[in-house]
């Protein structure tokens, strides 16, 4: 699977685990030069219908606007060296993989991964660990490895980053990382994480944010996502169909990616949440590697394992909180479903051709298959089941109405 930001980084460094723990090795100073470099190159969308196009941001200078200058760039680089984590190359650490002249841009996974990722209680099981190892003794003794891994956890996730960086997304006006993800989070997809902010660091109750949020609020996207995977598993049951009906309409599958488009690009025009998505993401690609092999943290808590979500549930226990009941899912789920809403926003799924694809390309059908599974399991909603209701000739294959596109302000239509 094509992983992204941190997790890719570390696939430079190898693909053996001990290998890609070096990337915890790093200095924090240099990871968050490493971010503006990123930034300032670009990326791309994970690869979907052999297409790695660069992603749709709701502007086309939305990178250039908001990078730091070139001059500083090449004046104050990252220097990482994925050979050797002591050596300071004085020049721009790696921002694109393959070897030229056919290499590629580093992938920018969607929103909907940091969502997906923190929804697992990752981001609040960590900061319990990181608080309790600074301030006390009631955890095991960490090896250097480990340390190195808390300082820069500490420093890339629960300081306020360096002013001016490409990561400096937090301020007098938003001072509150939780608050300002779980802000866009419902604006984009009008979902709320599934957990509270524990009482140590805010009022749990606390939604006053919601205020300020205004109209643009795609309260919609669900039903709409969801509806979409149940019409993309009536194709794909019913593909193979020498005779009989193929209950799945292609145009109508167009429509709803065409709804899921326009109130997912609303919420970016001019460039909005561009440089929050990006850090929102690079915070839980973060914890998503920490999580993702027996790293230094994961020894030195004795919490091996071999899935992301059981290492996650074993570092739970340390520090008596537990993970969502559907972390597995949840884990699964984040990387394909960023990938097809990436695409969605390209319109590469716009017509009635595009959108067959869903179901009739083996691979694509494959991955939505696996969307679909991990989705139902995560959620709770049968989306491979067919509408309640019954007509003369059965139940019917989709609603009565075709889906209505987005207002501009994102409102539920």
């Amino acid at each position: 699977m094509e992983t992204t930001m941190f997790l890719e980084l570390a696939n430079l460094f190898g693909t053996d685990p001990d290998k890609q723990n070096l990337v915890f090795l790093v200095s924090s100073d240099q990871l968050s030069r490493w971010l503006d470099e990123v930034w300032s190159s670009g990326g791309r969308i994970p690869s979907i219908l052999s297409k790695m196009d660069a992603p749709f941001l709701g502007d086309t200078a939305a990178v250039l606007n908001q990078q730091l200058p070139q001059g500083l760039l090449n004046a104050l680089p990252s220097g990482i060296d994925v050979t050797n984590t002591e050596n300071f190359t004085n020049k721009a650490g790696p921002t694109s993989t393959g070897t030229a002249p056919t290499t590629l841009p580093l992938i920018w996974d969607h929103l909907i991964y940091a969502y997906l990722i923190e929804s697992t209680g990752v981001f609040e099981i960590f900061a319990e660990v990181v608080r309790r190892l600074l301030v006390g003794e009631t955890l095991a003794t960490l090896d250097p490895a480990a340390n190195q891994w808390l300082r820069a956890t500490e420093d890339l996730l629960f300081k306020d980053p360096p002013p001016f960086g490409i990561d400096s997304v937090m301020s007098e006006l938003r001072p509150r990382g939780r608050v300002n993800r779980r802000n866009l989070y419902y604006r984009w997809f009008g979902m709320e994480l599934p957990h509270q902010i524990p009482g140590r660091w805010g009022s749990s109750s606390d939604t006053s944010w919601k205020s300020d949020v205004g109209p643009g609020v795609n309260t919609d996207f669900r039903d709409k996502w969801s509806e979409l995977l149940r019409q993309v598993w009536l194709g794909i049951e019913n593909k193979n169909n020498g005779i009989g009906p193929k209950p799945t309409d292609p145009t109508y599958l167009a429509l709803l990616c065409l709804a899921l488009r326009d109130m997912l690009i609303n919420r970016r025009l001019g460039g909005r949440g561009a440089r929050e998505e990006f850090n929102h993401v690079k915070t839980m690609a973060w914890l998503h590697l920490t999580v993702n092999t027996n790293s230094p943290i994961v020894r030195s808590l004795q919490a091996f394992a071999n899935s992301p979500a059981d290492r996650l549930a074993a570092i739970g226990q340390r520090v008596g909180m537990k993970p969502a009941a559907r972390s597995r899912e949840l884990f699964e789920l984040a990387q394909p479903m960023s990938r097809v809403l990436r695409a969605i926003e390209l319109d590469m799924f716009s017509d009635a051709t595009g959108a067959a694809q869903l179901f009739n390309d083996p691979t694509l059908s494959n991955e939505m298959t696996n969307v679909i599974d991990n989705w139902q399991s995560a959620t709770g909603e049968r989306v491979k089941e067919r509408p309640i209701g019954t007509t003369a000739s059965g139940t019917p294959a989709q609603p009565l109405r075709v889906p209505n596109l987005a207002h501009t302000n994102g409102a539920r239509v």
